[in-house]
């Protein structure tokens, strides 16, 4: 229960109090583990060194233990045996040095045991004992040559000078380490706070723009391209889209609102002037053939606006369809909307195993918006055409729509798709200014590629898949071609044409 409470509390903190904290933490393991090894290795090398010296001391007390009798023996090493005991087998002291405050064995019944047969080591205290009451004992087994001789030699050194060495060596390290920990807690919150000050800049000028500040972007420190610094430039990119959309939805609106007005305006005139006054029969049809005309016209609008803004950025209902089967469709309404007309032909030429993954109701109602336009503003043949695009890599395919009519001036093409836009100079005529726009949203929602191309000048429209603005556009200089770029489903394996005059 105790480690989700700390969780908890510690996402309670604000980002920089956590930052400090974790670095805090971190520095207070890696100086720990650094004290420790360093405390492990001071230890090590006043242990071997005593090691050294007890074992020598053992080893003199032992030969000398076998060539005389204890006393003797002790006595003869002189300073060397002052620290040293001859014990018997049943564990009496023989013999001891002077170092010695009693005569009492080191050993212990169970130690002496094991001393008789083989060399052992002991101790006694710990390194916070008082002083004089931390030893390090070493016994061996001793066979005497003399009467009366020791069964077991034992030495023994104090550890205090040890033992201060090492204390002070913690004070020393625990020192050093409360002092690199306050600087390094110092160091953590100043980076810390250098990290997230352009954050909390960023926060305060977000919070101006949702206040409904307008035109506000985001201080981006000069200097190296950082992560805050892309973090910014990333908002501010948004912030610039977000605008344009919002000028662009306002601009919707305002288009949609002039568009309707016209036709509502026109209706409601026609209808006041119908009942103004007792008319006969003739006059009265001829009113409500004008109301039926201009209701059609609110109809068209009132649809293509409901469609545009149903489109989202992917079709959902998509599926493979068969080019050849669209564009025969297309041909056929253009045709039928033609009327027999013998200026004006239609011709569809598609390979008949071409397909392309979309939905079949939004593809025909783009095809059928760029036949409409081609009907109401062009002239002569009308070519509806598609080929897969030759690239293993990116299986799509390109369907083109091109007629004879008056061309579009150079400076409309980039602007052709938007809505509520016409070329009132090459292009005028009845419509809404939302066809061409559709076409553009339906190819969008496919993520594919519109192009309008007229006068040898051509516009490639965005898409989702680059690659698409790398195949050349093909196809007759004189007229206007639009052309949709929609990924496909399969390759071309046959060719045949859907012709009709």
């Amino acid at each position: 229960m105790s480690r989700p409470k700390a969780r908890g509390w510690l996402r309670r903190l604000p980002v920089r109090a956590r930052l400090v904290v974790g670095f805090v933490l971190s520095m207070v393991v890696v100086l720990t583990g650094a004290g420790a090894f360093v405390f492990w290795r001071v230890q090590f090398a006043l242990d071997n060194r005593l090691n050294e010296d007890l074992a020598a001391q053992t080893s003199a007390v032992r030969d000398a233990a076998r060539r005389s009798k204890p006393a003797a023996a002790l006595a003869s090493l002189g300073a060397q045996a002052r620290d040293a005991q001859l014990l018997a087998a049943d564990g009496r002291v023989l013999a001891a040095g002077p170092g010695l405050r009693d005569h009492r064995p080191l050993l212990t019944a169970q130690q002496l045991k094991t001393a008789l047969v083989r060399e052992i080591g002991a101790g006694r205290g710990g390194m916070f004992s008082p002083r004089g009451r931390h030893l390090r004992i070493r016994a061996v087994p001793v066979q005497s040559t003399a009467t009366g001789g020791a069964a077991v030699a034992v030495s023994f050194v104090r550890l205090d000078q040890r033992d201060e060495a090492l204390r002070e060596l913690l004070v020393q390290l625990a020192l050093a380490n409360l002092l690199a920990l306050a600087l390094a807690s110092g160091v953590g919150y100043r980076l810390a706070r250098g990290a997230l000050d352009p954050v909390e800049r960023y926060r305060v000028q977000a919070e101006q723009i949702a206040s409904g500040a307008t035109g506000v972007r985001i201080d981006v420190p000069d200097g190296p391209r950082d992560e805050i610094a892309r973090l910014g430039t990333t908002l501010n990119a948004m912030l610039a889209a977000q605008e344009r959309a919002a000028e662009r939805q306002q601009q919707f609106v305002d288009d949609a609102s002039h568009e309707l007005r016209t036709p509502l305006s026109a209706l409601s005139a026609e209808v006041e002037l119908a009942l103004s006054r007792h008319r006969p029969a003739e006059e009265l049809r001829d009113a409500l053939e004008l109301i039926a005309s201009d209701t059609a016209r609110l109809a068209a609008l009132a649809d293509e606006l409901l469609t545009l803004g149903s489109l989202g950025s992917t079709t959902p209902t998509a599926e493979p369809i068969l080019v050849a089967d669209a564009l025969g469709r297309a041909a056929r309404r253009a045709r039928s909307q033609l009327g027999g007309d013998p200026t004006r032909t239609v011709l569809a030429d598609a390979p008949d195993k071409l397909q392309v993954w979309g939905d079949p109701v939004l593809l025909d109602r783009a095809l059928g918006n760029i036949v409409d336009n081609a009907v109401r503003h062009g002239a002569g043949t009308i070519t509806l055409s598609a080929r897969a695009l030759d690239d293993q890599e990116v299986p799509s395919c390109i369907m083109r729509v091109h007629d004879q009519g008056t061309e579009m001036r150079p400076d409309f093409l980039p602007h052709a798709a938007e809505r509520f836009r016409r070329d009132e100079h090459a292009r005028s005529g009845t419509g809404t200014g939302l066809g061409l726009s559709l076409v553009d949203a339906i190819t969008a929602a496919h993520r594919g590629q519109l192009r309008i191309c007229s006068t040898g000048r051509h516009h490639l429209g965005p898409s989702a898949d680059g690659r698409l603005a790398t195949f050349p556009c093909q196809h007759p200089e004189l007229g206007t071609t639009i052309s949709v770029l929609l990924p496909g489903t399969s390759r071309r394996t046959a060719t045949s044409s859907v012709s009709a005059g």
